[in-house]
């Protein structure tokens, strides 16, 4: 019984973790313009882009500036992502300035 209980308890958690905990990674960014097959570096971090947008690793660089360095190379975003919480408008408007 207690097997049962446990497996079913990981298939609810597996189903309930973010897809950016799944494969884009712990910071995900959706360009404005798509960057499907990119690889970038930004400093520290290693950027991989494909048809949902880009995703990296977790990084010792501030969010914020991860989403600057981000914009940088690939334009304005249509959202950026912390571990699943996304940045508000001002967030996001703040990082995008970079690009114009």
């Amino acid at each position: 019984m207690r097997t049962i209980l446990s497996a079913s308890a990981v298939i609810m958690l597996a189903l309930a973790v973010p897809a950016v905990a799944q494969g884009q990674g712990y910071y995900a960014a959706v360009p404005a313009t798509p960057a499907v097959g990119k690889k970038l570096v930004t400093r520290d971090t290693i950027w991989r882009c494909g048809d949902s947008g880009c995703g990296a690793p977790k990084s010792a660089t501030r969010p914020a500036i991860l989403c600057e360095l981000l914009v940088r190379e690939v334009g304005s975003l249509q959202s950026f992502s912390v571990a699943g919480t996304a940045f508000d408008a001002d967030a996001l408007a703040r990082c995008n300035a970079g690009a114009e």
